[in-house]
């Protein structure tokens, strides 16, 4: 067999660096993917938060109070808080929530949504 044709060999401290640096890359390409997955899940419950909030003004504003908090628990995440204050003729609803798994702390979700009582709302 002539020179060319056999196989190098590495050095006996450099075979496993392969897969320690494939470990490594595999370990950070999770910490990202869930760390998104994570970012998507929190946007979406603030989308929640909105849609509570905007229906549940647009339900008192026609003078259905008790639907309205009905609707916005339904629509909004598991645990959120929703209050509805009524002066006059203005509504406001204020819905908050802890972003799923409540992973960094300190971060609310809130949405608030403004109307006007409809006439004979």
């Amino acid at each position: 067999m002539s020179s060319h044709h056999r196989r190098k060999r590495r050095p006996p401290g450099d075979r496993g660096a392969v897969t320690v640096e494939t470990a490594i890359a595999l370990s950070a390409f999770v910490v990202v993917l869930g760390l998104m997955m994570y970012g998507l899940m929190a946007v979406l419950d603030q989308v929640r938060c909105v849609d509570a909030a905007r229906e549940a003004a647009r339900l008192t504003a026609r003078g259905e109070i008790d639907q309205a908090k009905d609707a916005a628990s339904r629509i909004a995440p598991a645990g959120a808080s929703i209050q509805v204050d009524v002066e006059g003729e203005h509504i406001q609803v204020d819905v908050r929530a802890s972003p799923p798994g409540d992973v960094v702390p300190g971060v609310e979700l809130h949405a608030v949504a403004f109307a006007v009582r409809e006439p004979g709302g």
